[in-house]
């Protein structure tokens, strides 16, 4: 479980690839200060396990699963991703109750600077449209953020700027694929009502 708080942003060092899946090693400070093998740590959104670590990285397996319902697949060496480690229950809730799994893979529509902040506007496959509400949570590449505006196939956050300079938002572009992960409430409540 994450909180969509993102730690610290790392980088990626090295991809290895082992037939369509890959590994790779990431580099980090925070997150490595307890992290031990088989440690969950989320990776701009998604939950990978720690296979290797060191005192500056540490590698975590993307398998084909994750490379189809993710943007890991495009990351390439010295991209920048948002790491989160795995909530303690000691800690405060401060975003919302997240998995690590990757719903589907939106697109940057467009990014307007206001006084204060930003909106980032996103396009999605419609069929997702009823986990998506207005001021409800969702998270972009493992971040928690809030929806501003939603329409039939786009929604918009609003991002302070706090959260805008210390997460991998501070390089998206228009046309950028990104990682959504719906609230987990909203598809165990349709689950239910669907099975009754």
């Amino acid at each position: 479980m994450f909180t969509g708080l993102v730690e610290e942003i790392g980088k990626i060092k090295n991809i290895k690839a082992i037939g369509a899946a890959r590994r790779f090693n990431i580099t980090a400070k925070k997150v490595l200060t307890d992290a031990k093998i088989d440690d969950s740590i989320c990776v701009n959104g998604c939950c990978l396990t720690v296979v290797e670590s060191d005192s500056n990285s540490f590698s975590a397996d993307v398998i084909e699963e994750s490379i189809r319902k993710t943007n890991l697949g495009t990351l390439k060496i010295g991209d920048v991703i948002n790491l989160e480690r795995s909530l303690l229950p000691t800690q405060r809730l401060g975003g919302h109750i997240m998995q690590g799994h990757v719903d589907t893979v939106g697109k940057v529509v467009s990014i307007k600077p206001e006084s204060s902040g930003k909106l980032v506007t996103i396009s999605f496959d419609g069929k997702y449209r009823k986990y998506i509400v207005p001021v409800g949570s969702i998270a972009i590449n493992g971040i928690s953020l809030t929806v501003a505006k939603v329409e039939s196939n786009t929604f918009t956050v609003a991002i302070i700027p706090h959260t805008w300079e210390n997460t991998s938002l501070k390089i998206i572009h228009p046309g950028d694929s990104i990682n959504l992960e719906f609230d987990v409430l909203g598809k165990y409540v349709e689950n239910m009502v669907k099975f009754k």
